[in-house]
């Protein structure tokens, strides 16, 4: 408590050492502040490896010519990360001044994670510049805990050359698929991933399903809701997709998200409900047999006639921790600027070095032109699937609930029962929440 109480001491000293400065003259951009207070300053930031960051970081002399901070990247693959952020909130030493993270991962983490809603109010930014699920992915408990730099929508992609009419339902997935084994056998026509692979990819499809049923995760009281009538039938539609129509990849148990990716790029499988970014893999001859021309994509099919959908994002925040928080928000500030998000989604060279990113988080850049013409109108679809999606619920116990969820969607997709699997798993999850307060 000690420890707490002393960090929220700091950023209030910090808040009130920021508050004096003014805002930035009309000619400095990004509402990076004039005179350069914080020169001299390094930062430290932790990132995820990606193309996306790549553009960023070599775009960051920039930043460091306005403002005279330098910054030292430190990229670590997704499957390392969790760990990583894990450690820094143990170890509480500041190392790193700026930390992205994966947006389920910031309630366990919020302690230690600054909030930046007065900031944002001083210097004249909003989250509305933001879609609605992206914007509250960052958020925590009525807090701004960061930007979501990196943020993704689901879209169906499929291949062009097999499928004339891309499918509009989850209907249409299984009949599409049923003729795709009579006039292409050697193809699986679904890529999904059922494994209980430890990050919970396999709640990513399945809760369309239960969205769009009209069922939820939580009921108002805390308590699951999963195992709903509508819930559990859902789910079982879900989970039908392999065990009773037959239309997944037979490897589609074992598989986690990158596995279904391979096996689309190796054109082993026809379709793959999965996140924007991957569409420049899809034809990268580098990793995929397929061409351009071959990949098609459209919004996520619908279930019952509804279409919700669900949204990720890795936001990037400031460290309770940092000795230098103001130069950190000076960084935030520009590295989330909307020309940038537009010029990193548009320009494919950086530095001299290549890079293909269509990630935009920006509404303007999902709706612009330019960076529409340059992916291929890939953001439009972006932002028709964005307004009507939804995250998982930020909680820090979420973790341990959904691993719980995971595991029971494991094994109904392995044949369990699926309305004994779910009620089981809806009273564990009860039981955790009520240890945590969160259920009277």
């Amino acid at each position: 408590m000690r420890k707490r109480t002393f960090l929220k001491a700091g950023v209030a000293a910090a808040s009130l050492m920021l508050a004096p400065l003014t805002a930035a003259a009309e000619d400095m951009p990004y509402n990076l502040l004039e005179g350069k207070p914080f020169d001299g300053t390094k930062l430290n930031i932790l990132s995820v490896v990606t193309p996306q960051f790549d553009g960023l970081r070599l775009r960051d002399g920039e930043f460091t010519e306005l403002t005279g901070i330098e910054t030292e990247w430190t990229f670590i693959p997704f499957g390392s990360l969790q760990e990583k952020i894990n450690a820094e909130g143990i170890a509480a030493n500041g190392t790193f001044d700026v930390v992205n993270y994966l947006d389920s991962w910031g309630p366990p983490n919020a302690h230690w994670l600054m909030a930046i809603d007065e900031m944002m109010a001083r210097d004249g930014i909003s989250m509305d510049r933001y879609p609605a699920a992206f914007a509250r992915s960052a958020q925590f408990e009525g807090q701004t805990l960061g930007f979501p730099l990196r943020a993704h929508p689901q879209l169906m992609f499929y291949r062009k050359d097999l499928i004339p009419e891309p499918p509009e339902s989850w209907e249409d997935v299984v009949r599409i698929g049923k003729e795709l084994k009579e006039s292409n056998p050697e193809i699986a026509p679904l890529a999904l991933y059922y494994n209980n692979d430890g990050n919970r990819q396999n709640l990513f499809i399945w809760i369309n399903f239960l969205w769009a049923a009209g069922a939820d995760i939580f009921n108002e009281d805390g308590t699951a809701a999963w195992a709903s009538e509508a819930g559990i039938q859902a789910t079982k539609d879900y989970i039908a997709l392999h065990t009773e129509h037959e239309v997944t990849n037979p490897n589609s148990l074992a598989f986690v998200e990158q596995d279904a990716r391979q096996s689309f790029m190796q054109g082993n499988s026809a379709m793959i409900p999965v996140w924007w970014w991957a569409y420049s893999g899809f034809y990268n001859p580098d990793s995929s047999t397929l061409t351009k021309d071959q990949v098609g994509f459209v919004g996520m099919p619908s279930y019952q006639g509804q279409t919700k959908t669900y949204a990720i994002s890795m936001p990037f925040s400031i460290s309770q921790y940092s000795e230098n928080q103001g130069a950190a928000w000076e960084f935030l500030k520009w590295l989330s600027n909307p020309e940038m998000d537009k010029a990193n989604a548009t320009e494919r060279e950086v530095g001299g070095k290549s890079i293909v990113n269509n990630v935009v988080t920006h509404i303007a850049s999902l709706q612009d032109p330019d960076v529409n013409a340059a992916n291929d109108g890939i953001q439009a679809a972006a932002w028709e699937s964005l307004k009507q999606s939804d995250i998982m619920p930020q909680i820090p116990e979420w973790p341990e609930v959904g691993d719980i969820l995971s595991a029971a969607i494991a094994e109904a997709a392995a044949g369990g029962d699926v309305a004994e699997l779910m009620t089981a798993a809806a009273e564990r999850s009860d039981k955790v929440l009520r240890r945590a307060g969160r259920i009277k």
